[in-house]
């Protein structure tokens, strides 16, 4: 197995209910190492930029309202097959559709208040990672 990094949101509805640990908890005993983590509120601008991809899509603004809403968590997740691992323990983007023991099936509110976000490929959390972290701020 190769080990990588991948990069993992927090999301607000999370952080709101103070689920921080416990999101950890599972990424951790899933395998996964946080090898970077920082709270921060995302501001308009980062958001619509991190999201870009989404721009032309309906529920684009809606995304950017919710993701700045409140403090989100950002990480930086290593370990084997980090990007597929961290999206295996997420679960289903609709957490009705989730396997039991995911993040999304245990913390998720609604669809789009699904408590994480992890990237979809290693090139995408190279990406996202270097957007939120320099590399001073990774210890792994």
């Amino acid at each position: 197995m190769a080990t990588e990094r991948t990069f993992s949101i927090i999301k607000p509805d999370a952080t709101r209910r103070n689920l921080t640990g416990k999101v950890n908890a599972v990424l951790e005993g899933a395998g996964l190492r946080i090898v970077a983590q920082k709270r921060i509120w995302m501001t308009t601008q980062q958001a619509e930029t991190f999201y870009g991809v989404h721009k032309e899509r309906p529920f684009f603004r809606d995304l950017v309202t919710f993701m700045t809403s409140g403090p989100v968590v950002v990480q930086v997740l290593e370990g084997d097959n980090a990007v597929a691992k961290n999206r295996e323990v997420m679960g289903a983007t609709n957490p009705a559709n989730a396997a039991e023991g995911t993040i999304r099936k245990l913390f998720a509110e609604s669809i789009e208040a699904n408590s994480v976000h992890g990237s979809d490929s290693p090139e995408n959390a190279a990406t996202e990672i270097a957007y939120f972290f320099a590399g001073t701020e990774i210890v792994g």
